[in-house]
This record gives C-alpha cells, structure tokens and sequence, in this order.
C-alpha cells in the first residue's frame, strides 16, 4: 500500500509505501499547514513516542530504560517499595512541599513527655514535705488533695497507650509504686466489728435549712455520742428538741456542742481562738470515762492573690494540740471540722500524738467534703489511748458536709 497526499498538496509530498521496507520500518512525514516540514524527524508507522510496539532496545527492556535504574537501594531495618516502572514511589510530602524521609520513632523513642511527667508526679508523692509553705502555704494546699495524684496516674497511663510508649510505661512504674504504698490500703474495707463507743461528728452548717431532719438522720445512726459543730445559736432549741428523747445529756459551748447517751461532766470552753468554737468533756461509759475534745478550726480559702490563706487554722492547731497534750486523760477521743486532711503537715502537731480512726479502721479514703461531690477528708476522729474498730462517713443531710463516724475499743 501506499499514502496518498490529498489533492493540492501533491506536488510537494512524498510518497512513501507503509509497513515495512529492506528489514527497516517504513516512515511516514511528518506534515504541518502548507506542506511537511523538510528534515523533519520520521517515526514509524503505529508508533505514540518515537518507538515501534514490540521493539526491544539494546537494554531488553520495552520502555528503554535499564530495569531498575534510578531505584534507590533498600535500605536496612526498612520495609522494602514496590516500584513501577523502575521508579520509587514518592514519600509523602513533608514541609515545603519536599518528600519526607521521616520514619515513626520507635516504642522507646516515643512519649518521653509523659514519662518526664510520671517521674515528677514520683518525685511530687516523695518529696512533697520539702515543698515550702512560704508561697501561699502551697505544701498544705498540696497534701490536703494529695491522694488524687492517683487520678493523675491514671491519666498519664492511658497517654502512654494511646501514644505506645514502652518508655512511659517503664517510667510510670514509679509513681504507681509511690502511690499504692501511701494510699493503696485505702483502697479497701478495714472495718471491723464489736466496739465499745460510736461518735459521730458533724459540721451540721449554720445555713442548713433542715435541722430538726439533720437531728434526726444523725440520732438514726444509733451512736452512743453526737458532737456538732458550727451550731448556729437561733437553731440550737431545734436540735435539742430532736434530740432529747433519745440524748438525755447534752452541752453547748459556743458554735459546737454534745449529745450523750452516757453522763457528761468536767465541761469547758477549750480556747483555740477569739470566740469559742471547742469544748472538752468527760464521758462516762460503761467501760470508764473517756475525755472527748470537739473543735472546729478556722476555715481555709485558695486565693489568687494570697494562695492557700491557713494562718488562722495553723495557729488554732497548735492551741489544740497542746491542750490534748496537757490533759491527763488515758483515753482520748478529738472530734471536729478541721478544714484540713491528715496528710497537710499542718495537722502534724495532732497526728504526732492521736491515731486517725479512718486511718486505721476505715472504709475507703472517707472524703467528707463538699457533700455534693467529697474530694478531700477535713472531718476527722482522732483517738488516743483507744483501738479504732470502724470509721466510716453517713449519708449527706442538709449540710455541706457529710456526717464522720467511728467506733472505738476502750
């Protein structure tokens, strides 16, 4: 066969058989409007990029390029690239637009932010005695929430999975250990049974609406001894009223008072502070008298711009710490609102000499306040000279704070 040149053009083409001629593929001009370029480069016939279909180049290959050339050399420790063609696919673009060689850093490599912050949080549970109060008293502020570290471990421990961090997970061993040795018995029910003595300790509110029912909810506990504290003086009458059938012997001093099954003598003010908000009584149980001190330290406020405002509470702790000191009773119960935990060194000068009930009987950690949702224990049972048996909190009532019960072996 032969192409043919469309009429008009024929003086100036060529004309050139199609298919193949002496061994050598036929060519075809290449033509532009006007007629084809003269010298202008021929392809073969059926051919899209200058080679024919099927021809193999010197290389073997059908593309005319070396199998693999350009290919990076895999490298070590990497999943190996399929690549097509011979070329390596392309990373994803990294900033600027260049491909990123980053790899994922390893199992080791990674969370080293959260392990940095386990280790402080270790260093937070074993040191914090060496925080100094001087800044806004902000060692007290810290041991008074010091348990809820533990939620802080457990917050740094889900990151470390989530980010699967063998390293954090290594480093979060620490303060796990820390804290299951302070707080991990708490954990648990040490109730026991039997007891000679219940108290039961309540901040009753001096803005609670309820009275007469507090009164009532408390007397239903069945403990042999109730002490109330922040009394307000036109709501008393509603409390004794309550209370009389059941607690025929009762005192009040101040803003705090007591209601007994069992004799009261020896009453007095206890001055910890301008006006009076403790008192000490003799009762006589069954099993001997037993010296009860209820008082209600100074409330504590976190400020801005003073911090953790205590001085007032500190100073009434010493004040009560020494008159529990002087007393000659052998056995000593100290009730009341100290608007402080066992663990803020505040509380130290009665911690040193008194045994915590919940401490050593308890039911959990005991958090009594706010009663709405209790996060930190500042109502406490402190015994001297007597084996705590049980301690554990009572249902909210109309106050702020739950009710702090315990029973003792005299």
């Amino acid at each position: 066969m032969t192409a043919t040149v469309p009429p008009g053009d024929q003086g100036s083409a060529v004309t050139q058989p199609l298919g193949w001629s002496g061994g050598r593929p036929a060519t075809a001009p290449v033509e532009q409007a006007g007629g084809p370029v003269p010298g202008a480069g021929l392809r073969p016939v059926g051919s899209v990029d200058g080679r024919v279909p099927g021809a193999k180049t010197r290389s073997g290959s059908a593309d005319g390029r070396v199998p693999g050339a350009g290919a990076r050399p895999p490298v070590a420790g990497s999943e190996s690239v399929a690549s097509v063609g011979g070329r390596v696919p392309s990373q994803p673009p990294g900033p600027g637009g260049r491909p990123s060689s980053r790899r994922r850093p390893g199992t080791w490599r990674r969370g080293r932010i959260i392990a940095a912050l386990a280790i402080l949080t270790a260093l937070l549970l074993l040191a914090h005695p060496l925080i100094p109060n001087w800044p806004g008293n902000a060692g007290s502020l810290l041991e008074t929430f010091l348990p809820w570290t533990g939620a802080l471990v457990l917050l740094l421990l889900t990151a470390a999975l989530l980010r699967r961090s063998a390293l954090a997970l290594v480093a979060l061993l620490l303060p796990t250990l820390v804290w299951s040795t302070s707080f991990g018995a708490k954990l648990f029910d040490h109730r026991g049974t039997g007891g000679d003595l219940t108290v039961v300790s309540h901040n009753v509110n001096d803005e609670n609406l309820d009275p007469a029912g507090t009164a009532r909810a408390l007397a239903a506990s069945n403990a042999q001894v109730i002490a109330l504290e922040e009394l307000k003086r036109s709501e008393i009458p509603k409390y004794e009223d309550a209370l009389a059938a059941r607690y025929p012997h009762h005192t009040v001093q101040g803003t705090v008072g007591v209601w007994s099954t069992f004799p009261l003598r020896d009453t007095r003010p206890v001055e910890i502070m301008p006006w009076t908000r403790a008192l000490r009584t003799t009762v006589d149980t069954a099993k001997g008298p037993v010296a009860l001190f209820v008082a209600h330290l100074p409330s504590v406020r976190v400020r801005l711009d003073s911090g953790f405002t205590a001085n007032g509470r500190d100073a009434a702790v010493e004040r009560l710490a020494a008159e529990v000191a002087a007393d000659s009773a052998e056995k000593v119960v100290l009730v009341g609102d100290f608007n402080g935990t066992t663990d803020d060194r505040a509380l130290a000068p009665i911690t040193a000499r008194l045994k915590a009930a919940q401490d050593e009987a308890g039911d959990g950690f005991g958090f009594s306040w706010p009663a709405s949702l209790p996060l930190a224990r500042i109502d406490q049972v402190f015994v001297g000279g007597v084996r705590a048996v049980a301690a554990w909190t009572l249902p909210a009532t109309g106050s702020d704070h739950l009710p702090v019960a315990a029973t003792v072996a005299l």
